[in-house]
């Protein structure tokens, strides 16, 4: 296509002439990209690497392998337990702009061949925060996995639990990891991928406790914020404290993983890790 041959652009300051939404500026090196060059390349940096923030039905379309994805829980939306002022009209109001039910999306799908139930967090929705139907999403997803023999995969992109259901929200931590023991105990793997940034119930809970543990480059991932972590300890933090690289380099993770393989590594993992 005509685009590719045009030379590439970099720079700091933006043309006046150039058009609105064609181009992206990535924050890393302020190269100039092409919107179709940058979708095509999975939202991935072609100068630098940058992994652009995608969302959950890009990433699922980007793995699940053609017209195989079946979503479920459609319509599982959140209540307002605790009477939260504004929390069912904030709700309402990013179901509306999102098209999403909450935060995460579960569903049956193929890669390369291979059955699975994969969950992906949408950050664009109240941060990714898990709250009471991300937590019954996640698990129901897992206990149909047992049911129909299928392997796991979870995408994670989280603030971490929802404050606005207090108690609620924190009880999915230990909800979606006994769902998980159970898919342990039933010889079916579960892959987790950290992508930017995972942080907070959902870094203490499942994200943290899969069979194999995936990231993609220089995601955070953490607990708590930088800022917390330093007043509460009072010591200077490594270079690259919370970064996918620096858990690589701790054991937290097994592997980084950039996008353009991501599917090509879930379907040569659930390959050699489903039972025969």
């Amino acid at each position: 296509m005509g685009i590719f041959s045009k030379p590439r652009l970099r720079g700091r300051d933006r043309r006046e002439d150039m058009p609105e939404g064609h181009w992206t500026k990535c924050p890393d090196c302020d190269a100039l990209i092409h919107t179709l060059e940058l979708k095509q390349n999975l939202h991935v940096c072609v100068h630098c690497s940058h992994h652009f923030l995608i969302d959950s039905r890009e990433r699922i379309a980007m793995l699940a392998d053609t017209d195989t994805f079946e979503e479920t829980e459609v319509g599982l939306i959140s209540a307002n337990p605790l009477g939260f002022a504004g929390y069912a009209e904030k709700t309402a109001a990013l179901r509306e702009k999102t098209g999403l039910d909450d935060a995460v999306i579960s569903g049956r799908l193929t890669i390369q061949g291979h059955k699975a139930m994969i969950a992906v967090m949408d950050f664009k929705f109240f941060a990714g925060s898990m709250g009471s139907v991300v937590g019954e999403k996640i698990t129901r997803a897992i206990e149909m996995a047992i049911a129909e023999k299928r392997g796991v995969i979870i995408v994670s992109a989280s603030s971490g639990a929802r404050m606005q259901e207090g108690m609620l929200s924190l009880m999915q931590m230990a909800k979606t990891c006994g769902a998980l023991a159970r898919l342990s105990e039933s010889k079916l793997p579960y892959i987790s991928l950290f992508t930017h940034p995972t942080t907070g119930g959902v870094t203490a809970s499942f994200a943290t406790i899969g069979d194999i543990n995936l990231a993609e480059p220089k995601c955070m991932i953490g607990f708590a914020g930088p800022r917390v972590v330093k007043e509460t300890t009072h010591q200077t933090l490594p270079p690259g404290f919370q970064t996918a690289e620096f858990m690589l380099e701790h054991g937290l993770i097994d592997a980084i993983v950039p996008r353009t393989k991501l599917r090509e590594r879930f379907g040569s993992l659930l390959g050699y890790m489903m039972p025969g």
